[in-house]
């Protein structure tokens, strides 16, 4: 998610997100976050949901991989061109659907079996322990539970907003008894900034299996 210095003075979220997707050009590439292609890719297909889904590029991935994907974001803008994205891509409803809606309050319906949150981080008020945590219980039995944040970002202008693996794990307290902890790593990335600026950074990955 972006920094603040884009919109200094705005601190509500869903405005804040709003003017975010409200400008002229994508926000983001539009290809499929590479843990979620990685590791995504190895899991049976089924239903997915992916939290802050943005422009939509995760959710039209999986659903050219055959899943049913579900995309939620709080700012309609963003949700707009994501099903215009879709759209364009020959993909119906049933394959790449786009819901507008604030995560604190998630009025989901079902089980998944993939619920995914990619760089689920937010330079305003975000209520992310809560929010992954209330997620983790649309996930089905045998289902996957995949999230991939920021963890070291140099010069990164909030640093307590990076979230190591163990962390993660610790906020979410999932219970050994009903969830397997498959993967807890930090995995490295070198990332171009608009620069020009190459800049190693490191991601944290955590996926848990409903068992």
């Amino acid at each position: 998610m972006s920094h603040r210095e884009n919109q200094p003075n705005v601190t509500d979220p869903h405005q804040f997100w709003e003017n975010r997707y409200g400008g002229k050009g994508a926000v983001w590439t539009g290809k499929v976050n590479s843990v979620l292609a990685e590791v995504g890719g190895r899991l049976p297909v089924g239903r997915a949901l992916d939290l802050g889904c943005g422009e939509g590029g995760d959710v039209i991935w999986l659903a050219k991989q055959g899943w049913s994907a579900t995309g939620i974001d709080i700012s309609q803008n963003a949700v707009r061109r994501a099903q215009g994205t879709a759209q364009a891509e020959g993909l119906s409803e049933k394959q790449a659907r786009f819901v507008a809606g604030d995560l604190t309050d998630l009025d989901v319906r079902g089980e998944f079996d993939l619920v995914t949150a990619s760089f689920f981080q937010s330079p305003v008020a975000l209520d992310r322990r809560h929010i992954l945590r209330k997620a983790s219980q649309l996930v089905g039995h045998g289902g996957h539970f995949l999230i991939t944040s920021h963890a070291v970002m140099p010069h990164h202008p909030n640093q307590d907003s990076l979230v190591k693996p163990q962390d993660e794990v610790a906020g979410l307290a999932l219970s050994p008894d009903s969830w397997e902890l498959v993967i807890s790593e930090l995995r490295p990335r070198t990332h171009t900034d608009r620069d020009g600026n190459e800049l190693e950074l490191e991601d944290s990955v955590v996926l848990y299996k409903r068992i």
